[in-house]
């Protein structure tokens, strides 16, 4: 049985559908997603390890050894708030700060054998469980395209400031 449309009620309009998100409030959105997988799968593989901790074990691991201030640089945190996080690592036996070979004042900052260990066994694997998980939906084709297209717009903005 049809049932007639409803008549339209000026005083209590339907909710129009939302605006789709703009660019930046997308990507914020999903980053923040990307770290809330990813804490939670290091929760699950019994892993006390912060976004920002596992930044710094990534550029750590992929840099060497290499002092506070540049790392510090390459993962964009402020000198104090580094300070903070290696002190957290170096406490859970991740990180190590050993002596400048060649300037006795300043250290360097690398991964000891356990942060390494727990680098390739448990870190890696979570950041790509992650990572597969979120791009589940794409094809390998949407993938390159998406990664592509993020990499322009990251080289846009970098050359522009």
């Amino acid at each position: 049985m049809n049932h007639p449309a409803a008549p339209s009620d000026p005083a209590n309009p339907s909710p129009s559908p939302s605006p789709a998100p703009s660019l930046g409030m997308l990507l914020a959105m999903v980053r923040t997603e990307l770290v809330r997988a990813l804490e939670a799968e290091f929760a699950r593989q019994g892993l006390d390890l912060s976004f920002t901790q596992y930044l710094i074990l990534k550029k750590a691991q992929q840099l060497g050894p290499l002092s506070a201030t540049e790392l510090a640089r390459a993962v964009e945190l402020d000198g104090g708030a580094m300070t903070r996080q290696l002190d957290q690592l170096e406490h859970k036996g991740y990180l190590q700060r050993r002596p400048h070979a060649r300037d006795r004042r300043a250290l360097r900052i690398e991964l000891t054998e356990a942060g390494s260990r727990m680098w390739q066994d448990t870190a890696l694997a979570c950041s790509e469980r992650v990572m597969a998980a979120a791009q589940h939906s794409l094809d390998a084709a949407e993938q390159a395209r998406l990664h592509e297209y993020l990499e322009r717009v990251l080289h846009t903005l970098r050359d522009k400031h």
